[in-house]
């Protein structure tokens, strides 16, 4: 492996980024009980600002170490659309009509189902959520469906009293369903986007060789899930099931959401059309809610820092995919996409010239299997747990219990996606 000092020191600063996201219920336990320095404690226990707190300290190394053009030529160099779509997707997919509309559809499914089955309403609900909406993510796009997904568990889970087991047993299933939900098509996973043009990969072909195996994976695991927890889950309120928006608001913000979706690798157009939502939701406030611009800017600050962290890690990752076979590469790539994003892991491996079918299967298939297992994992990971963090013991998510929660339902993934 050749690597320069500034890439050498790159990857230790982002060995300690990753570390930092373990530690970052320590830090929230230090700032209740060093009042003094509470502020300081509590920015280093939000996990949002891990990645790009210690992307300002690779820049700060890489002025040091070289110059400050240096530093500046390596940040233009970088690609921040990403974390710009995320940012726009969640404001969007997270506005009152879009989720009421949602909610909604799914009401509907779950009052016929409820009564062919002859159960009861919330565990139909949390079943629909995990295992439907996932699947709603290869085409609205995965942050979009994250956001939805999210915030259908906070008000059916997340709001109640939760046992430990239930908080994170159904995060877990969220990332892992979220990951290999977006693999019917060729647009709408971070992993599959990177790859998908270079290896011409079309829509047809994902479903045709991971479409099945996702499908039986996601209702696998919410089934699973809903059959541990469902004595815990509570009956949705009448109330919340019989707001009424007008069909105008809604269809109005759908079209705002499609356009973000359509133009979702046009920066200008999709960042446009956000600032004409926001104008749009402010002269018309009566069907809205607070749109969640401080969630969203945390997780686009998430993500372009792991951008700026992963642009020079390839001197490590690429040569060890090289010397992979198509086994231990679906494996390897599973592991390490835990350690960096699954995005970065594809986009590495795409460089690698004269790759099999298989090699190219196996790698993507590692990197969406283990797109649940950390919070940098995948790229809407960090969506989830910003609307849901509030919710957790101390206002963190441990990322071992994370990890923990996410093994069951990533070895579901591994099973489709190796035996089917």
């Amino acid at each position: 492996m050749n690597f320069t000092p500034i890439e050498l020191g790159a990857s230790i600063i982002f060995a300690i980024a990753v570390l930092h996201t373990f530690c970052t219920g320590y830090f929230e336990s230090l700032s209740k009980h060093s009042p003094r320095h509470a502020g300081l404690w509590h920015l280093l226990g939000e996990v949002e600002i891990v990645f790009g707190f210690w992307a300002a300290a690779l820049i700060i190394y890489i002025c040091l170490a070289s110059n400050l053009n240096a530093a500046k030529s390596y940040l233009n160099s970088r690609n921040f659309t990403e974390p710009l779509f995320v940012f726009a997707i969640m404001i969007v997919a997270g506005s009152k009509p879009i989720l009421h509309f949602s909610t909604q559809l799914l009401h509907a499914v779950a009052n016929i189902l409820k009564r062919l089955l002859g159960i009861r309403g919330a565990p139909v609900l949390y079943f629909l959520t995990l295992g439907l909406t996932p699947l709603l993510g290869s085409l609205i796009t995965e942050p979009a469906a994250m956001t939805l997904a999210a915030f259908l568990l906070r008000d059916l889970v997340y709001r109640h009293q939760c046992s430990k087991s239930l908080l994170f047993g159904t995060l877990g299933v969220l990332f892992v369903n979220i990951s290999i939900g977006g693999t019917l098509t060729n647009f709408a996973a971070p992993p599959v986007l990177m790859v998908a043009s270079t290896w011409e990969w079309s829509s047809a072909f994902m479903f045709n060789h991971f479409g099945i195996e996702s499908c039986i994976a996601i209702f696998m695991n919410a089934l699973v899930a809903t059959l541990l927890f469902h004595r815990q889950l509570i009956e949705p309120s009448a109330s919340s099931q019989h707001e009424k928006i007008p069909l105008t608001v809604i269809a109005v913000h759908l079209l705002f959401l499609l356009g973000v979706v359509v133009f979702a690798h046009d920066p200008i157009i999709f960042v446009w059309l956000l600032l004409f939502f926001i104008g749009y939701t402010t002269a018309y406030p009566k069907y809205q809610s607070p749109l969640i611009l401080k969630e969203a800017l945390l997780v686009g600050f998430f993500l372009a820092g792991l951008v700026v962290l992963g642009g020079l890690q390839g001197w490590w990752l690429q040569p060890i995919l090289e010397m992979m076979n198509p086994t231990a590469v679906f494996y390897g790539s599973l592991a390490l996409t835990a350690i960096t994003d699954n995005a970065a892991l594809t986009y590495l491996g795409s460089l690698v010239t004269g790759t099999s079918l298989d090699f190219k299967l196996a790698l993507v298939g590692g990197a969406v299997a283990g797109g649940g297992l950390t919070v940098i994992a995948n790229a809407p990971n960090p969506a989830g747990i910003a609307i849901l963090r509030s919710y957790f013991p101390g206002g963190a998510v441990s990322a071992l219990y994370l990890l923990l929660a996410a093994i069951p339902p990533t070895l579901v993934a591994i099973a489709a996606y190796r035996l089917l």
